[in-house]
């Protein structure tokens, strides 16, 4: 079993590189399952069902998002029918949406769970303790458990990491944005990297225009953070390779294309 997933989709550029090389990133790691992370593919902040299908059409069979989930307010009106979108499994109870998926791959089925942080985060309900419900959960069902972990602080990433190494198939981190050199695979069994990275502008600063977040580091005063749209362009992606009697991840290989590190095929 192949896994292939991608980091926080940013944007239009984002969007583009998505489009270009998923299709040649799915020919060179022939993966089973392809899951993106959207939480800030439209226009930096949230995704829309239009966006959320060309994931799909490109090739991605599940879309998982973040704290930014509700920034785009039209996430109500198609969310609870959008059967492959996953949102923070951890938001209060009552929330829209589903904070769990299973994917169907031949005779195999795959889990994708998303949790939120909560380390510098808005508040919501613990991460550990519904990861515990959704597990438990899911290995009635299947062995494959794929976890992408939404967090601000290290820290707590790698505790995740640590409190579900052996019961999951992989824990991986999104949300700030730049690749993290630290994957391994855990003694149990679990695969993990802190940070993913993300799919975007390259010359910006986390995928926004520079000028604007260098003016509120040098002012202190607010300013608006817009995705850079100019420029150069990168995708950050982890390939896991994962035992189809166990579950767990034989194989990581972390994957970044920009200028600087082209892609061979």
């Amino acid at each position: 079993m192949n896994l292939l997933f991608i980091g926080d989709v940013v944007g239009s550029p984002g969007r583009d590189m998505i489009k270009e090389y998923v299709p040649k990133l799915k020919e060179k790691y022939r993966p089973q399952l392809t899951v993106i992370n959207g939480e800030n593919a439209a226009s930096g902040r949230g995704i829309t069902e239009k966006i959320y299908r060309q994931f799909l059409e490109v090739g991605a069979q599940a879309v998982t998002l973040g704290n930014h989930t509700w920034d785009n307010r039209e996430i109500f009106e198609f969310i609870n029918g959008a059967k492959y979108l996953v949102r923070p499994a951890n938001f209060p109870e009552g929330t829209p949406g589903k904070g769990i998926v299973y994917v169907k791959i031949n005779d195999l089925e795959v889990a994708i769970i998303n949790l939120q942080g909560r380390t510098f985060m808005n508040p919501i309900d613990c991460p550990f303790k519904k990861a515990d419900e959704l597990v438990a959960q899911a290995r009635v069902r299947t062995p494959f458990i794929f976890v992408d972990f939404h967090a601000e602080v290290t820290s707590e990433k790698q505790a995740m990491g640590w409190y579900l190494d052996g019961r999951v198939s992989a824990v991986v981190g999104t949300h700030t944005h730049v690749q993290t050199a630290d994957k391994r695979i855990l003694p149990g069994g679990t695969g993990y990297l802190t940070d993913v990275g993300m799919t975007g502008p390259y010359d910006g600063i986390l995928g926004m225009e520079r000028e604007a977040v260098l003016k509120r580091f040098l002012t202190g005063l607010p300013s608006r953070f817009e995705v850079s749209t100019t420029g150069r362009t990168q995708l950050s992606a982890v390939f896991i390779e994962l035992d189809r009697k166990t579950g767990h991840t034989k194989k990581m290989e972390t994957i970044v294309i920009n200028d600087d590190h082209p892609f061979y095929s």
